[in-house]
């Protein structure tokens, strides 16, 4: 299954906003309840996408592990 690209605009944006009032030193960020709502839905499929990549990440490993043997024989052969 191929992901769709995510769109992080609404990240972005608030990255920016951030930015600006840092910059201004303002002391606080409003957001109206749409920008609210698109900036929670971006970062839950950001992280949902994360999760799945990590997951497939940990498979592959799990999957590809090098065993690997050791044998110790007491030290009496040279």
């Amino acid at each position: 299954m191929q992901n769709e690209p995510l769109n992080t605009a609404s990240i972005q944006q608030f990255i920016q906003q951030v930015k600006s009032l840092d910059n201004s030193r303002a002391k606080e960020l409003r957001l109206t309840a749409e920008q609210a709502k698109n900036l929670a839905f971006t970062l839950g499929i950001v992280m949902a996408r994360l999760n799945g990549d990590l997951e497939k990440l940990i498979a592959s490993q799990s999957s590809n592990e090098e065993v690997i043997q050791v044998t110790v024989d007491g030290g009496g052969s040279f």
